[in-house]
C-alpha cells in the first residue's frame, strides 16, 4: 500500500466519523465527489493550487472565499487541512476510501456499468436489483458509455469484475478457436 493511500485512509476514516457524528454521510460524499471534480477538471483550478509561489495561507483565502457557502464546515475543514498540508494529490482517493468506508457502514455498494448506451433509470434499476442480491447490498450504479463493447455490459462492484459484454465474449470465442487450431 503506498503512502498516499495510508494517508487518504487516515482522512477518509477521520472524516466519516465527523459526518457520522453529524448525520451528513451522503452530503459529505457529495461535497467531495464536487471538490474533486473541481480540482480534476479545471485546469486554472490546479494550476492555482499547484503554484509554488502563492502561499498556502493565500491559497486557503481565496478557497475559502469561493467555498464559504458550498460546503459543510467538516469537508471545509479537509480542504483546508490537505492545502496547508500540500496533500491536494490525495483528494480522489480520499473520495474512493470514503466512498468505500461509508459503504460497508451502510450496506451499499457502488457499481460502475459500462454499457454501449446510456442506460434508462428503470435499466440503472435492474441492474441495481440484480447485483445487489448477488452481492447481498444496496447497489448504487453509475453508468459508464463505452461503446466499444459492441454489446451488453461490464459491471464492476470493489475490485470484481463481471463481463457480460459482445466484445469480451467474442475475445474469448476467438481465444479458443486459435488454441483449438495451435493443438
Amino acid at each position: 500500500m503506498s503512502r498516499d493511500t495510508v494517508v487518504a485512509k487516515r482522512y477518509a476514516k477521520a472524516l466519516y466519523s465527523a459526518a457520522v457524528e453529524k448525520g451528513i454521510t451522503l452530503e459529505v460524499e457529495e461535497q467531495l465527489k464536487a471538490v474533486v471534480e473541481v480540482l480534476h477538471s479545471d485546469q486554472e483550478v490546479q494550476r492555482f493550487i499547484l503554484a509554488p509561489r502563492i502561499s498556502e495561507s493565500d491559497k486557503l483565502k481565496v478557497l475559502r472565499t469561493a467555498l464559504q457557502d458550498k460546503l459543510s464546515p467538516i469537508v471545509m475543514n479537509i480542504v483546508e487541512l490537505l492545502v496547508e498540508r500540500g496533500r491536494t494529490d490525495i483528494f480522489a482517493e480520499l473520495l474512493d476510501t470514503y466512498i468505500k468506508i461509508e459503504g460497508d457502514a451502510l450496506g451499499i455498494g457502488d457499481a460502475k456499468v459500462y454499457s454501449v448506451y446510456s442506460l434508462s433509470e428503470e435499466e440503472q434499476a435492474a441492474v441495481a436489483a440484480e447485483f445487489g442480491q448477488l452481492v447481498n447490498r444496496k447497489i448504487r450504479v453509475t453508468n459508464v458509455v463505452d461503446p466499444s463493447l459492441l454489446g451488453g455490459l461490464k459491471v464492476y462492484i470493489g475490485d470484481t469484475l463481471y463481463d457480460g459484454s459482445l466484445s469480451s465474449k467474442l475475445e474469448r470465442l476467438e481465444k479458443s478457436f486459435n488454441d483449438k487450431h495451435r493443438r
